[in-house]
């Protein structure tokens, strides 16, 4: 293209031939209009409680008897006995992925225990390669498990014990759990079976949201569908401490809820001896309520306790670094952190808030900015108020732009990077590069 007609001769044709026809499709973003879409309802394998295609996570603290009740529920299902609330279960076939426990003398006697079919249960065991056998391999051998089940065909549910088995990268970062459990969130949905992850409780946080309390990063409570919990409550004075079953979140029905539950030891087979539940009376109350200890909660104070939920909510989210807002905002009222609390606890911890590419804000955590960001980047101090100019700090620390003061033609002092190069009063907002180093302006249309 040699001259100004040129162009402008290329362009006529593609005006008339459409520039869809000029851009290699082969390629692209996918779309689905809403009116080719048919609404469809959730469909339950326990009304309310397990979603078939829906990931599942069950907590507790260490125990709580959190494998015993996920198979007591997958016996339920091996048979179509009944639910905890009555309900009738439809039949199916169940799938144990077990890290912890053999499924010889630990996962089969308590199954049994618990009335199970065992024509109905099967258990990964690993998988083989060229005639060798190796240890299941989630990211590698997931294919391979969904091959199999479907031969198996009719599992209806799937329990996973640890789900933190599942993450290859470290189960504390919000982006890495989110990208390791999408696989399991694609088998439920592709099996249409429910998928029960279990899980620990992190240590304290007595009295705060359970759904908040499951260990590693808030991306399990985020990403499963719904978060059932299990917990001992201390008793009344003079009656026995209970075992509880709650449901901690939903997003897909009901979110409150429990049973009274109990652990039994039985012999089911000649010298096996195994654990199963017995249910007791149905409860009312969300899990916050129901697992609460009734002294703690008087002598408490639940402002500060919502705050410190906040912040650990935060500390999560953040952890990864950059987070847009909106997202962070997002999940914070999934999670039952309401808008005020998540400001106290976002102020409390002078988190940073920055605006990228496009408008979008982002927010990351002060000690760990210098991560996010190359150790040469001019970091910044930012106030509470969006508005509010606040100068660079730390300018002068090694391996960072030294910045003078010096006059121009109006006799106004600017910062100068002793490169030449003007580094502005900064304000909260604006993130640019200065020679490939991070900083932020104070221009809120220039991005350097």
């Amino acid at each position: 293209m040699n001259s100004k007609e040129d162009y402008e001769a290329m362009a006529s044709a593609l005006d008339a031939e459409g520039i869809t026809n000029a851009v290699d499709t082969s390629n692209s973003v996918i779309f689905l209009c809403g009116k080719d879409l048919t609404p469809e309802p959730v469909e339950w394998l326990w009304q309310g409680w397990l979603a078939k295609g829906k990931l599942h996570i069950l907590a507790g603290a260490p125990g709580q008897g959190k494998t015993t009740l996920a198979l007591t529920l997958a016996a339920t299902v091996t048979i179509g006995g009944r639910w905890p609330d009555g309900r009738i279960s439809e039949q199916g076939n169940i799938l144990i992925w077990s890290g912890e426990d053999d499924a010889a003398d630990t996962l089969l006697p308590r199954l049994i225990a618990a009335g199970a079919d065992r024509n109905k249960c099967f258990f990964v065991q690993g998988t083989q390669v060229n005639g060798e056998i190796r240890s299941f391999e989630p990211s590698r051998d997931m294919l391979s498990l969904e091959l199999k089940a479907k031969q198996i065909g009719g599992i209806s549910l799937l329990v996973v014990d640890p789900v933190v088995s599942t993450v290859i990268g470290d189960s504390h970062k919000n982006t890495e759990v989110r990208r390791d459990l999408q696989p399991v969130v694609d088998l439920a949905s592709r099996l249409n079976a429910a998928v029960i992850g279990i899980t620990h409780f992190s240590k304290g946080g007595s009295g705060s949201d359970p759904a908040m309390r499951v260990v590693g990063s808030v991306a399990f409570t985020a990403v499963a569908r719904i978060v059932l919990v299990a917990a001992k409550v201390k008793g009344d004075e003079g009656e026995k401490n209970r075992r509880i079953f709650a449901r901690a979140k939903s997003n897909i029905g009901p979110d409150d809820g429990g049973f009274e539950y109990f652990i039994e030891q039985i012999e089911p087979l000649p010298g096996i001896h195994a654990s199963r539940i017995a249910w007791g009376q149905a409860l009312e109350g969300t899990a916050k309520e129901l697992l609460s200890d009734p002294e703690e909660a008087a002598q408490g104070d639940e402002g500060k306790t919502a705050i410190e939920q906040a912040k650990n909510f935060l500390e999560q989210i953040l952890a990864d670094g950059l987070t847009p807002s909106k997202v962070a905002q997002k999940e914070a009222r999934e999670n039952g952190i309401s808008a005020r609390t998540l400001r106290r606890a976002y102020e409390s911890m002078n988190v940073l808030s920055k605006k990228g590419a496009g408008g979008v804000w982002y927010w990351s955590l002060p000690a760990g900015l210098n991560n996010q960001c190359s150790s040469q980047a001019v970091t910044v101090k930012l106030s509470k108020q969006d508005d509010q100019i606040v100068h660079s700090q730390n300018i002068g620390q090694d391996g960072q732009h030294q910045s003078t003061e010096q006059t121009d033609n109006d006799g106004k002092s600017e910062p100068k990077a002793q490169d030449g190069h003007v580094v502005q009063d900064l304000k909260i907002g604006q993130v640019g590069q200065l020679n490939g180093q991070v900083v932020w302006n104070t221009n809120d249309t220039e991005i350097f």
